[in-house]
């Protein structure tokens, strides 16, 4: 290597980097850089452990698990069972509830962080990384120093960045508008009429918490929609999906989940919330969309204490108008319309990452592996099991390579 360099050196007893900071010079990883300290990175970080490969994670905020840390509601819970929701080589304690509040979460990353010895470099936020084809290897910038690495893994998963629709007038409202990444407790708002744009389960569940501290929310629902009881028989509605499938078809499984919606629920149609043609397993699997799984925002709904309207047409100074035509008041607005991936915003390539959505070209299971040492972990569309797939088939791949290539790689300081 013609370029000079700092090396950070890999401690033997847990595997971790020691920071070689006070340089100048482009910092040498011997094993992979993970981009993201989230459920993600702290997966595909622990499998490499496990398997004797050292690593650096960066991190843009301050802590592991940011987007649970900094940005989620008070009352948010897993909506999935926790079976499907540990991470790789461990599982959360049994004193744990089947669907675990967000500080029970947020409690098992940091156990997990500490049980693997897993340290990363906290407020590096990535400003660009590029595959240099002369020497061989990836180019990382962040916004205090540039690493060097073979490997480079993706981890900030989909989630990266609130999704701030473009709608007519947003700017003119006078009142509080906020998206849901601000949005901490229902209790902030009592008293007031609340508009919810957006009806996926975040949309949902904060309309159900506003609802219980006395505020008078609409639900504005644009698209049509699958809302699923969260359990049926007893068994997690997403368990028990997955052991059907085992079994049956797609569509027959979806039958089966409509009908027991249907009994459970109630008809939705009724209450202003339109099915989509196609069921809800295989709209996920064919775009990713994730059905709403119910924790009690519709029994409001079917009270009318969650008053469901149209989509908004425009704001105004005052509140929306919708697009059938009325306008009403409003408080405050809570924007529950998602996120998205930045990745291509920051990474330099073109083939791997589809510059439209930030998600890897090919759909799950064949997402996880680019050209050059890029790989991705997170992007799968199917939660957390899908991180801990990715995750292990991620560290396997490079700890292949690194016994058989690269272990007595030396570079020159």
């Amino acid at each position: 290597m013609a370029m000079q360099t700092t090396a950070i050196q890999e401690d033997k007893g847990n595997g971790i980097f020691h920071k070689a900071m006070n340089s100048e010079k482009p910092v040498w990883i011997p094993g992979p850089v993970i981009i993201g300290a989230g459920p993600s990175g702290l997966a595909v970080a622990a499998c490499l452990k496990e398997r004797g490969v050292p690593f650096l994670i960066l991190e843009k905020e301050r802590c592991i698990g940011s987007l649970w840390t900094l940005k989620t509601y008070n009352r948010l819970q897993l909506h999935l069972p926790k079976e499907t929701c540990k991470l790789p080589h461990m599982p959360f304690p049994p004193e744990v509830p089947a669907y675990p509040t967000k500080q029970q979460f947020i409690s098992y990353l940091e156990a997990y962080a500490k049980h693997f010895a897993i340290e990363p470099m906290f407020r590096q936020e990535v400003q660009s990384a590029i595959y240099d084809a002369r020497m061989g290897f990836w180019r990382v910038q962040s916004n205090e120093s540039e690493f060097l690495c073979q490997w480079f893994i993706v981890a900030t998963g989909e989630n990266a960045e609130p999704v701030l629709p473009n709608i007519e007038g947003i700017s003119d409202f006078k009142g509080s508008l906020i998206h849901t990444s601000r949005y901490k407790d229902g209790a902030d708002f009592k008293g007031q009429k609340v508009l919810v744009v957006g009806c996926g389960n975040s949309g949902m569940e904060i309309s159900l918490d506003l609802c219980n501290n006395d505020a008078q929310v609409s639900l504005a629902v644009r698209d049509k929609l699958h809302i699923l009881p969260r359990e049926v028989l007893g068994r997690s509605t997403f368990s028990l999906s997955m052991w059907l499938l085992n079994w049956f078809p797609v569509k027959l499984v979806d039958w089966f989940l409509l009908i027991c919606s249907q009994l459970i629920l109630g008809d939705t149609h009724k209450m202003g919330i339109r099915r989509p043609k196609i069921g809800p397993l295989e709209q996920k699997k064919s775009t990713g969309k994730t059905p709403v799984l119910d924790v009690g925002a519709f029994s409001k709904i079917k009270s009318g204490k969650i008053k469901v309207v149209c989509g908004v047409q425009r704001f105004t100074a005052s509140g929306a108008e919708f697009v059938d035509g009325h306008v009403e008041n409003f408080d405050s607005v809570i924007l529950a319309t998602g996120y998205r991936s930045n990745v291509t915003s920051w990474l330099k390539e073109d083939n791997f990452f589809n510059e439209k959505d930030g998600y890897p070209r090919n759909p799950f299971p064949d997402n996880w592996k680019g050209k050059n040492g890029l790989y991705s972990v997170g992007f799968t569309r199917r939660g957390l099991l899908g991180s801990s797939i990715d995750a292990q088939r991620v560290a396997e791949d490079i700890a292949r390579q690194w016994n058989s290539e690269t272990k007595h790689l030396r570079v020159e300081s």
